[in-house]
């Protein structure tokens, strides 16, 4: 089993495709596309968090049917445009506007948002997050894990942390 983390899917948004530049002729593309990709990587034995804005213009029936067709099993972490019908959904393993996990001796800080600060940052917790699409800069063992950043697919932690910029004194503690 891989753990995946993904945000920002924006699943059904005209918006984002042209808010964040995304290089699709349609939405209906975009969608596609995006769905090919996550299940290209992921497996049904996997585990994908997505941390927020999982489907901002899609009906919760059609919502519902898509997270029927997306791989492995599925953990939301709540955006700022999940709606209460989008959280609701059978297809989620869980839901919750935050949390923190172990992975692969890891801590990992996960929420939508990007945090300035965070429990044991200075010890080597990294913060996976969403919102930003790609346009703020980071702080140290801070990621965005949108689709914008990375090809439009979930990822693992181990191609995260290998794009991760760390000092010298933190690469012990990773």
């Amino acid at each position: 089993m891989t753990i995946f983390f993904t945000a920002d899917t924006h699943f059904g948004h005209g918006g984002a495709k042209g808010l964040y530049k995304r290089p699709f002729a349609s939405v209906a593309e975009m969608d596609a596309v995006m769905e090919a990709n996550w299940n290209a990587v992921v497996t049904a034995d996997d585990e994908v968090w997505h941390l927020g804005d999982f489907a901002v213009g899609y009906s919760e029936a059609a919502a519902s049917a898509l997270l029927g067709r997306l791989r492995g099993r599925k953990r939301l972490v709540t955006g700022n445009n999940d709606r209460s019908g989008i959280c609701a959904l059978n297809g989620w393993d869980s839901v919750m506007p935050y949390a923190e996990m172990k992975c692969e001796g890891r801590l990992l800080v996960l929420c939508h948002y990007a945090f300035r600060t965070w429990r044991d940052m200075g010890r080597g917790a990294v913060n996976l997050h969403g919102h930003s699409h790609g346009r703020l800069k980071p702080m140290p063992r801070q990621v965005d894990v949108g689709v914008d950043v990375w090809d439009f697919r979930p990822v693992p932690l181990p191609e995260i942390l290998m794009g991760l910029q760390v000092g010298k004194a933190d690469l012990g503690r990773l």
